[in-house]
């Protein structure tokens, strides 16, 4: 009996089966501190425990995508290991902040599993949590991955694909955030005059900034997220693949994406729920990347008078600057991410 993983193929999920992932991880500040030098974060809030302080917190939280990408790192040695691509992601939302010292651990629930027409691969629907040392949730999401299949031979089960919710409610948003006091966020510091009342549905804005990746940086993200997928980490057998060289991990692309948006979104300091992404096109160490959102919608929070939400659609690119807002559909479009992020009202 072998005492290694080879990692699950298509064949070994089944709906309704739970998973529990190995290892927990506690984070800390030097977590937060590569996270910063991976994409160049910058919102006042996960960068400064005296802003953070100022307005409410007990001390700064960790960024958000920093929290995604360990939980989702957690995840990829059951679910992904021997993907093809991530392709996309739903009804994410988070709901507790997570500070240094905390331990994060994950599982997973297979919901949904269809095998692809050319009887190679299929797709498998996971909904994956993400929980603290007191076992609190602090993040759940749905994912669909295509993963390769172990006999091309093997019968394909009955398809079964869940039905998702189009966005997160605005009425769930406020979980993870604490009541913060408007009136002590000082935009001097935060890098932008701008609140939820200066935002209209609609509204473009084009990033400005791009950021070339490097294949020194992703391997190192991969590594620090834990991530063992193939995919991104073999070049040995990626090397043999349909692109002859490892693809970027996505997380990777919304992080950079994130990261550029603070140019006109400085203060929209919390990701507080991810309605639905996919990664268009793969992403090559080489390229730059850039990234413009639109405003899709604004919203009050029930019961809250500190922050709004602003729904926003961030399109990525690759090597294309976005002053021209292109389509998600145009030629160098990498990423389209729909989420809620909160923000200070006036």
């Amino acid at each position: 009996m072998s005492k290694t993983n080879a990692g699950n193929f298509f064949e070994d999920f089944s709906v309704g089966q739970v998973i529990r992932h190995a290892v927990p991880r506690t984070v800390g500040e030097g977590e937060r501190a590569l996270y910063t030098g991976l994409y160049g974060t910058r919102c006042a809030v996960q960068s400064s425990n005296a802003f953070a302080k100022a307005i409410g917190y007990a001390e700064a939280p960790l960024d958000d995508m920093l929290v995604f990408h360990i939980v989702f790192g957690k995840t990829v040695p059951d679910i992904s290991l021997n993907a093809v691509a991530n392709l996309g992601y739903a009804d994410c939302k988070f709901l507790k902040p997570v500070f240094a010292d905390d331990t994060l651990s994950a599982a997973s629930e297979v919901i949904g599993a269809r095998e692809n027409s050319n009887g190679k691969t299929g797709v498998v629907y996971v909904r994956s949590t993400g929980a603290n040392q007191r076992g609190e949730k602090v993040l759940e999401y749905v994912r669909w991955v295509m993963v390769r299949k172990r006999d091309d031979a093997s019968p394909a089960p009955v398809p079964v694909v869940p039905e998702l919710p189009k966005q997160v409610s605005p009425d769930q948003l406020g979980a993870a955030c604490p009541v913060i006091d408007p009136v002590k966020w000082d935009t001097g510091l935060s890098g932008s005059p701008h609140f939820w009342d200066d935002y209209h549905k609609d509204e473009k804005i084009d990033h400005v900034d791009g950021m070339t990746m490097e294949e020194a940086e992703h391997m190192l993200a991969t590594r620090f997220f834990q991530n063992t997928a193939k995919v991104h980490f073999n070049q040995f057998t990626e090397g043999q693949g349909r692109f002859g060289r490892r693809l970027i991990y996505g997380g990777h692309v919304i992080s950079l994406a994130r990261a550029l948006s603070f140019n006109g979104l400085a203060n929209a300091f919390h990701v507080a729920a991810i309605n639905a992404g996919k990664h268009v096109a793969p992403l090559f160490a080489g390229a730059t990347v850039f990234a413009w959102s639109q405003v899709l919608d604004t919203a009050r929070i029930e019961g809250r008078n500190d922050v709004g939400a602003l729904r926003l659609r961030t399109i990525a690119t690759k090597d294309v600057p976005c002053g021209k807002y292109p389509a998600a559909d145009a030629e160098g479009v990498i990423l389209d991410l729909d989420y809620w992020a909160l923000i200070p009202l006036r």
